[in-house]
């Protein structure tokens, strides 16, 4: 009886094993804005309930597994040993937290992504590459419109490289590619690798790829060429924004719903760098042009602590510079630097932009803003335009307001939509062309 009581004392119940395993969390959708009323109403963000995973680190060495138990010692094994004997004789793999290379899932109806096709004047600005500031017009009529998003776009960017194609990231959870002046079909690629909404697309400096962030907790890099998914970033949060580094474009920053603000290496798809501070939802992010500082800016309505709107941080002390540079309490959906004068903007719920010093202590200017549009609430983003003197807005109204820069004069006002103008964006090699999309899926080219 000792030796049976030995042998199945301290087996456990294959009862306990076979439980059934509890829900998973469910995540909510966001809502669309709804039209602002004649009070402005106070900003809630809504949050995204992240899958329980974690963003990859850099592996640690793998300790040597205890040698397996022998089932013919005569003990019992439950069915749970069994699991995690069979798990410690797998082969570790260094690489496993990164998902293999898959392909994107990419619409039947795209077209070609060659400026083989396209308009004669189009062409032929784009290959004299006209100086900056050589057009003293403004845009004003509208050239071409591109429709195919079904839910609000967030965001629009021109590619470096390729200047004749637009990308845009929707809340469809679909990216679009544009050939925007091509003859035949302005559609290039439709790319649905994302599972929720996608919050930012941006460039690669040096190729076609692209990298998206979005609400399903993760940043993937896409050939566009091939539509496949080249690399897959887990975060732990909802990725609101990401940003390449201009001296580095290896790096890029992310920004997400928990306040974390993490800088990726691509190669090697690891977190290098990871910014601390009790921070909420980063609404936005943007490097210097040395890509030795970049500034945040959070959601801090839950805190009501307003010195954290905006930070000016160190990228390689991983320290902030400054967090009492914008002390009112209003979010700030939008920051940029000017692309040659030591100063940047701040896009305010407060509806209006507001001028700060890029040089410390990062000074408001108190005596000069532009004002004039509306935000209440939307993610409106403001662009500069090629040479610095005018600065391009989106507004609640969906008109595209330009300042002049260096007096915050309003010069010029476009009634672009119906519903709000979410992005505007300058072409980067010809002046007078600029980018814009709204919250009801649409995307408008003004000359």
């Amino acid at each position: 009886m000792d030796l049976l009581s030995a042998a199945y004392g301290g087996a456990t119940s294959d009862e306990e094993d076979d439980e059934p395993p509890s829900s998973p969390p469910v995540a909510t959708a966001l809502t669309s804005f709804a039209p602002p009323p004649v009070k402005r109403p106070r900003w809630e963000y809504q949050p995204y309930l992240p899958p329980p995973s974690s963003f990859p680190q850099p592996p640690l060495q793998a300790k040597a597994a205890p040698p397996p138990t022998s089932s013919a010692s005569g003990r019992y094994v439950s069915k749970r040993e069994c699991a995690l004997l069979a798990a410690s004789r797998a082969p570790v793999d260094a690489a496993s937290h990164l998902p293999p290379q898959t392909t994107a899932e990419v619409d039947s109806s795209v077209g070609s992504i060659t400026d083989s096709n396209l308009r004669a004047d189009i062409l032929h600005s784009l290959r004299c590459q006209p100086k900056p500031g050589s057009s003293k017009s403004l845009p004003s009529k509208l050239s071409v419109s591109l429709n195919g998003h079904t839910k609000a776009i967030n965001c629009i960017a021109w590619s470096p490289t390729h200047a004749h194609l637009l990308t845009s990231a929707g809340m469809d959870h679909t990216v679009h590619v544009w050939n925007v002046w091509d003859k035949g079909n302005t559609t290039a690629r439709v790319l649905k690798h994302h599972t929720a909404a996608v919050k930012d697309v941006r460039w690669s400096p040096h190729s076609l790829s692209l990298l998206s962030g979005g609400l399903d907790c993760s940043v993937q890099l896409i050939d566009v060429v091939e539509g496949k998914v080249i690399k897959v970033f887990k975060e732990d949060q909802a990725v609101e924004v990401i940003k390449f580094n201009p001296s580095n474009p290896n790096l890029f920053l992310s920004g997400g719903s928990n306040g974390s603000l993490r800088l990726w290496d691509i190669r090697s798809g690891l977190v290098t760098k990871e910014f601390h501070r009790s921070l909420g939802t980063i609404l936005d992010i943007e490097f210097s042009a040395d890509g030795r500082q970049f500034i945040s800016s959070t959601d801090t309505t839950r805190s009501n602590i307003s010195e954290n709107t905006i930070i000016v941080w160190d990228v390689l002390r991983q320290v902030p510079l400054s967090n009492q540079v914008y002390t009112e309490a209003f979010t700030c959906p939008c920051v940029r630097y000017h692309p040659h004068e030591a100063s940047f903007v701040v896009q305010s719920n407060g509806n209006y932009i507001a001028i700060f010093s890029s040089r410390p202590p990062f000074k408001l200017n108190k005596y000069m803003r532009f004002e004039g549009h509306g935000v209440w609430g939307f993610p409106i983003k403001c662009n500069f335009s090629l040479n610095g003197r005018e600065l391009a807005s989106g507004s609640s109204d969906g008109s595209i307001y330009f300042f002049d820069y260096k007096s915050a004069r309003l010069l010029w006002k476009i009634e672009a939509f119906k519903e709000a103008c979410t992005d505007v964006v300058y072409h980067p090699i010809i002046p007078n062309v600029i980018a814009s999309c709204s919250w009801a899926g649409e995307i408008s080219i003004f000359e």
